[in-house]
């Protein structure tokens, strides 16, 4: 089942997958708020969600968005960028100044780079463009769920992360590989902090680019190649290798495959 610019299509051979992969998944009560202004997606997505197994609530604009989000404590945003009063964007950098930091699916029709990059900027989880298939939104929304609160690289106590045998203390700064000390410059903390609360999950240049340095020297994705070969000199001195490249994607901090 798609849906996007007020356009849905349902084709009868696709049913039976479509119910098999929306059965809800045990435990899966969490709330959403979705925030588009095209009633029928509203109604399409938030339906489909309840059925899931979801808790959700519904706005139409950025105001009602903000003020639902206030009361509702939403614990995911699926969020259009393109609102009648302000975009998805503006939504997100007041959420965040009021000291919320709920994730957030951002659905719109742009398709640019530029987009994307400005939703990873101000502090979007994942990225779905119009048309959309239901089941893509709901395994995303699942996915960001996951690795928000149950991920691999989970804070074992306040201020340290684990992965692995690989430690990481947000409050210290120290990073231990095995029980040994490694010592890091400031970006590659920063990188390795990054790559750590997205364990198991590839990440792009482009988003390294935007949460480790934050384009202010000018955004040449070269110094991501240069940084995490730095990286993996000091992190994977033992095995088994945790930093792995997949050509054409990006980076992944995981176990090797088998």
């Amino acid at each position: 089942m798609r849906a996007g610019s007020g356009t849905l299509a349902t084709p009868d051979d696709a049913r039976t997958w479509w119910e098999w992969s929306m059965k809800p998944e045990k435990g899966e009560q969490r709330r959403l708020l979705v925030v588009d202004d095209e009633p029928t997606i509203v109604s399409l997505l938030s339906a489909s969600l309840r059925f899931v197994g979801f808790e959700v609530r519904t706005a139409a604009t950025g105001a009602q968005a903000l003020a639902v989000a206030a009361e509702f404590k939403p614990e995911l945003l699926v969020l259009d960028v393109m609102l009648p009063d302000c975009d998805g964007f503006e939504v997100v950098r007041r959420l965040r100044a009021g000291g919320a930091h709920v994730p957030v699916l951002f659905l719109t029709a742009r398709d640019g780079v530029q987009d994307k990059i400005t939703g990873l900027t101000v502090g979007g989880d994942d990225y779905v463009t119009k048309p959309f298939s239901l089941e893509e939104v709901v395994a995303r929304i699942r996915a960001v769920l996951r690795r928000t609160y149950t991920g691999a690289a989970a804070p074992t106590d306040d201020t340290t992360l684990r992965f692995a045998d690989l430690e990481l203390d947000e409050e210290t700064h120290d990073v231990r590989r095995a029980g040994k000390l490694v010592r890091l410059s400031p970006t590659e903390f920063k990188l390795l902090h990054y790559l750590l609360v997205n364990a198991d999950r590839v990440v792009s240049k482009a988003q390294i680019l935007d949460h480790v340095w934050r384009y202010d020297f000018g955004g040449d994705a070269r110094i991501v190649e240069s940084y995490i070969s730095l990286l993996r000199r000091k992190v994977d001195t033992v095995d088994p290798p945790l930093i792995h490249t997949l050509r054409g994607f990006g980076y992944s901090l995981r176990l090797p495959r088998s």
